[in-house]
């Protein structure tokens, strides 16, 4: 705490402030308000008081409180609103000769920053909030705010260029709420007249929104009272510089227009007169340059429509020719297209009828059949016709579920097919490549001198002496003997029979070679000849033995009553019990190749 002596009440309350719980600061902080109202202070005691409340830490605790959700907090957004009055008169009088970089530069520009935010938040509860009483109460907390930023930028105009670079200050302008835009652009009046120069030092992009968004809301509304607003606030604009009145000028050339046709005889005619003549007068000026500039454009247009009507008439009969081709190309298309959907439903219809004459047939058959039948041999005669329409069934769904598998295999057999070849042809380049390479011719190796012999003698002896033989014994010699022999014996066994079962593997990989082509180069059901139907068949009869029994089990399975099926839903689909298959050998016989 500061030395010197200090209003006791501040004192106090600094206190309390320090000493209680965050949730009671903010209503602690309003009897600041008692405080700088007194009417008994005089105008150097009052500057004390602002001082101390600095100095105590006061203001800055009113900083934090507006940056916090006023939603959640004792007292709500009046409190808050009551805390931005506060704060605004806290700051305006107070000079600061101590620590002028922290309040001017960090503590002004962070009150202003705070306010706004606050600003934006009452505006948007404004906007949603649908009770008169709730909306009477959120525009007059806005409109506190509002006075306070005024009231704060007023005593410290430098702040004027904060609020106007300030992106929330935009926000609040750029609204269709019709109360809340009066008021801001009362702010932005209030901005103009007490610092007008920090309008003209704004970047170029924030002096297009703000005059973008003034002409908007002449554009968009009736409302006298925008309009009065926006007049004025355009106004105030034109007079400020030369620049900013050829920027209206030439970015909105239909203000004039505007302003004649909407807003003529509805209150403010003086300033809407004063506006038109500053608009016109700098039209007057530039006129001259824009007939000149008009008649250069017209000369240009001309030149160039000429050259576009030249170059069009030059290309003219190849784009004839074009539009005849792709016309004549599309008619053509569409009869086709109209022909094939003619046929298509021709031969629905064909199939259709043909499908009902075969049933009518199917019905006809199987009645005269019925009528021929004795009434005994009736339902022996339905079985097997149920049992021959199961197997035909079966058949075509075996067939169709091997043509998708065997579709779906013929593209990896393709790449297997294409890498044998490969492979082949690689073998062969290669063995060709070792035949042509020419043998060297010999050379008998060179001799050793006497020199180099006695040198070689010389070294072995000293690797003998320092590397002394172990001694062995003639049975240990033997018997080392006997088990190279033993294991020479094994691997020639070993190389036997490993080179067997690749003559084994070779034998079976091309019978299944044989077996791919022979599929792959099948005739079709509708094709097929009893000359076919022999290449499918098995020449061994162990093989087609245990066919006909498989084939036969499969079908007495399917002839089970259900309570003899009831484990077979955790059994595969090809999966059949050893103990099912007997030895009978009747009627059909799926074949195939040992």
């Amino acid at each position: 705490f500061p030395m010197a002596a200090a209003d006791p009440q501040v004192l106090a309350l600094a206190a309390r402030v320090t000493e209680s719980r965050e949730q009671d600061i903010p209503l602690l902080l309003l009897e600041l308000k008692g405080i700088l109202s007194n009417p008994s202070l005089g105008c150097e005691e009052l500057k004390k008081i602002k001082r101390d409340i600095y100095d105590y830490g006061l203001a800055q605790y009113c900083l934090l409180v507006l940056q916090q959700d006023h939603a959640r907090l004792r007292g709500g957004w009046a409190a808050a609103a009551q805390l931005a009055e506060i704060l605004s008169h806290c700051c305006v009088g107070l000079e600061m000769k101590e620590d002028p970089e922290g309040f001017y530069k960090k503590f002004l520009p962070s009150a202003i920053d705070n306010l706004l935010v606050l600003g934006k938040r009452l505006q948007a509860r404004f906007i949603r909030a649908i009770k008169d009483r709730e909306k009477q109460d959120f525009l007059q907390w806005f409109q506190t705010v509002t006075d306070a930023i005024c009231w704060l930028f007023g005593g410290h105009f430098q702040l004027a260029a904060c609020v106007l670079q300030n992106d929330r200050f935009l926000q609040l302008l750029i609204t269709d709420d019709v109360e809340t835009a009066i008021i801001m652009m009362s702010v932005l009046h209030n901005v103009l007249r007490i610092n007008s120069s920090a309008f003209l030092q704004v970047d170029k992009e924030t002096l297009h929104s703000v005059l973008d968004e003034l002409v908007y809301k002449l554009s968009s509304t009736t409302n006298p009272a925008v309009g009065s607003a926006a007049t004025k606030l355009l106004l105030l604009v034109a007079k400020l510089s030369k620049k900013l009145v050829q920027l209206l000028t030439a970015r909105y050339k239909g203000l004039k227009d505007l302003l004649n046709k909407r807003w003529i005889g509805k209150g403010f005619d003086k300033d809407l007169n004063q506006l038109l003549d500053v608009l016109c007068l700098e039209q007057s000026t530039g006129k001259g340059e824009m007939q000149k500039q008009h008649q250069a454009a017209c000369i240009i247009q001309a030149v160039w429509r000429g050259f576009q009507t030249r170059k069009r008439l030059k290309k003219l009969p190849q784009a004839v020719i074009t539009l005849q081709r792709r016309f004549r190309a599309k008619r053509e298309q569409e009869l086709q297209h109209l022909t094939k959907q003619k046929e298509d439903e021709a031969l629905k219809l064909q199939m259709q009828l043909q499908r009902q004459r075969a049933m009518r047939l199917f019905h006809e058959r199987q009645l005269a059949l019925l009528d021929r039948v004795h009434a005994s041999q009736v339902n022996k005669y339905m079985e097997e016709m149920e049992e021959k329409s199961a197997l035909t069934i079966q058949r075509f769904w075996r067939g169709y579920r091997a043509r998708i598998i065997f579709h779906q295999q013929k593209q990896s057999l393709k790449e297997y097919k294409a890498a044998v070849v490969i492979q082949r042809a690689a073998c062969k380049f290669l063995e060709k490549r070792r035949r042509r390479r020419p043998l060297s011719p010999w050379r008998e190796p060179k001799g050793l001198t006497d020199e180099q012999r006695l040198a070689l003698q010389q070294k072995v002896d000293d690797y003998i002496k320092l590397h002394p033989a172990s001694q062995m014994s003639e049975e240990m010699s033997k018997e080392l003997h006997m088990q190279a022999q033993e294991k020479l014996a094994q691997f020639l066994l070993r190389s036997r029979m490993d080179h067997r079962a690749a003559q084994r593997r070779e034998t079976l990989l091309a019978q299944v070679n044989t077996d791919v082509e022979l599929l792959m180069n099948a005739p079709g059901l509708a094709e097929i000849t009893e000359k076919d139907l022999c290449v499918f068949m098995s020449r061994s009869i162990p093989v087609a033995t245990k066919a006909r029994q498989s084939h036969n089990t499969m079908l007495k399975r399917t002839r089970w009553p259900w309570w003899k099926k009831l484990g077979d839903e955790f059994m595969e689909d090809d999966e059949i019990p050893d103990d099912a298959l007997n030895t009978e050998l009747e009627t059909l016989f799926i074949g195939g190749r040992k």
